[in-house]
């Protein structure tokens, strides 16, 4: 298991998100999302719903279905671009 820092967590879920095209009302179910992502980080799945909660709360990301599943903001398109343009970079 590799060693990844909270951003490059949070960069990974939204890299998923965006290569998956899950945008406004297109979303994709949460658990799935946290078993694969899971793998790749310590900690299991409790760290990657820290850093989904943290982006739902920056705006990044959008809770459909009673919290069980996840989309990107559409109104956020470019802000997400650039933090994962920025988390590549370091």
């Amino acid at each position: 298991m590799s060693q990844l820092t909270d951003e490059q967590v949070k960069g990974a879920i939204l890299e998923f998100l965006l290569k998956k095209g899950r945008w406004g009302a297109h979303y994709h179910p949460l658990e799935t999302m946290i078993r694969w992502l899971s793998k790749k980080v310590r900690r299991n799945g409790k760290r990657v719903r820290v850093c989904l909660r943290d982006l739902v709360s920056e705006g990044y990301g959008l809770i459909h279905k009673r919290g069980e599943t996840v989309s990107l903001n559409p109104a956020m398109s470019k802000e997400i671009t650039d933090f994962l343009r920025s988390v590549a970079k370091s």
